[in-house]
């Protein structure tokens, strides 16, 4: 059964197959920007390409999928962040790789087979600008920057569906007076020491010393390590526009062929009903969801509750009922016999799969088998199901820290407090539950108490 999955570019479902005579299917997807710890949001993406890409192998087998994510090393806000903490790129940027390498791994992510990083590659971003400026796509500007220039590329705009009124408001930018049009993007920017501090590197053939703009990096590492055409892009739905429209015309321009055969956005999460923000107290990283008790695979339960291409709403509740259900998987798994059965039980649940990554509805399929029973229903053909959900069942929810009565009762005052518009009393009170080691985060619909790391 071929898997079929939405395409985000011919809008309709396509089945997924290699386009190479080796049969070897290319697979890329935006990995992360590495200058702070990745969200919820951001994990989102990467446990829904993980079962993708779980479920390809099993296609195809595991030596016919080749799997590459990238890292940004290097763009404003990885400069930034060394600015702001007067640190090297390297260190800040290798900090963060750490963290989401174990934050990967207790989401039982599968690695990519590469990995490569944009500070890795400036000599392929380089080749590639000083092709695109030999085929007149790309124009050196007055301060040494690059850009490229949309209206040389006819098919700009066809995966986004983007129209040209829309795309100069969308890109203007401060520094247009230096490009042709407003609408042009950036390939190589050129080195400004106030912004820049020590990161720059030599430039294309007759512009400044600088870095590379964040779109040309990932065409120039898919091209690396995956060839002039691959089989499918992902990425989130925030990516579609502008970074792999941009990805396209460039790497279209420059390599003169079809650069991605199928394109896939998973949706935005949604947390307590809206866009996760710090301001508004529920952003979350997953370090924030472990320090409170729940367990990493109830997280990736949770994200992957929803179907991949609808928004998902998630909620400290759906991490109770992913608790939950976890451990009904357990017990259903600890009552069968290791092998035997019938494992065309799980048919509707990898059908539910193929049918344009189908998550809920296969969840939906395996949990009508856990309720009927272990009948005919065998460990084995049980895991291969976990296997492509990445379902670990030996991860015990961690236990919740204890809140004592007296803490309880100052949370609760303080509350009823700012309820009551007495922020005096509010913020005193939230004083004392600070001094005594507790944190109080509020939420439009109550709070939440969690002891302060030490």
């Amino acid at each position: 059964m071929a898997i079929q999955l939405f395409d985000s570019l011919s809008r309709s479902l396509q089945p997924l197959q290699p386009s190479q005579p080796d049969g070897v299917f290319r697979f890329y997807n935006c990995g992360p920007t590495v200058y702070a710890p990745a969200h919820i949001g951001n994990f989102r993406t990467f446990v829904v390409n993980d079962v993708l890409r779980r479920l390809l192998e099993l296609e195809y087998g595991k030596d016919k999928v080749k799997h590459v994510r990238n890292l940004t090393d290097v763009d404003d806000r990885t400069i930034g962040q060394t600015q702001k903490e007067k640190r090297p790129l390297a260190e800040i940027t290798q900090k963060w790789t750490a963290k989401f390498h174990a934050d990967c791994d207790a989401l039982n992510c599968l690695r990519p087979h590469v990995e490569p990083t944009a500070t890795g590659h400036i000599r392929e971003q380089v080749d590639m600008i000083e092709c695109l400026m030999q085929k007149g796509n790309a124009y050196r500007a007055a301060d040494g920057s690059v850009y490229f220039k949309i209206t040389s590329f006819p098919g700009y705009g066809a995966l986004s569906r983007i129209k040209e009124r829309e795309l100069k408001v969308t890109n203007a930018v401060a520094d247009a007076d230096h490009k042709d049009s407003v609408s042009d993007f950036a390939l190589w920017k050129a080195y400004k020491p106030e912004e820049d501090g020590d990161v720059k590197w030599t430039g294309p053939a007759g512009a400044s010393e600088g870095r590379p703009g964040w779109h040309i990096e990932c065409s120039a590492m898919i091209k690396k390590h995956l060839g002039e055409t691959i089989d499918l892009h992902t990425g989130g739905v925030d990516l579609l526009f502008p970074h792999h429209e941009n990805e396209i015309a460039q790497s279209q321009c420059c390599n003169g062929t079809t650069f991605a055969k199928h394109w896939y956005h998973s949706e935005h999460l949604l947390v307590d009903g809206t866009t996760m923000s710090k301001s508004k107290g529920n952003y979350y990283t997953l370090s924030d969801l472990t320090d409170k008790g729940y367990s990493a695979m109830a997280v990736r339960y949770a994200l992957l509750s929803g179907h991949p291409r609808k928004q998902l709403n998630f909620t400290l509740d759906s991490l109770h009922a992913a608790e939950s259900a976890l451990k009904h998987l357990r017990a259903f798994h600890a009552a069968l016999p290791a092998s035997g059965g019938d494992e065309a039980v799980f048919a509707p649940v990898f059908a539910a799969l193929h049918d344009d990554l189908n998550i809920p509805g296969a969840l939906g399929a395996l949990f009508t088998l856990v309720n009927r029973g272990p009948a005919n229903v065998s460990r084995s053909a049980l895991d291969r199901v976990l296997f492509v959900l990445g379902l670990k069942l030996d991860e015990p929810a961690a236990p919740k820290a204890d809140i004592p009565a007296a803490i309880a009762d100052l949370a609760a005052k303080r509350w009823a407090a700012k309820q009551a518009k007495d922020f005096a009393t509010a913020d005193a009170l939230r004083k004392d539950l600070t001094a005594a080691g507790w944190s109080m985060l509020d939420r439009k619909d109550g709070y939440s108490l969690e002891p302060m790391k030490k």
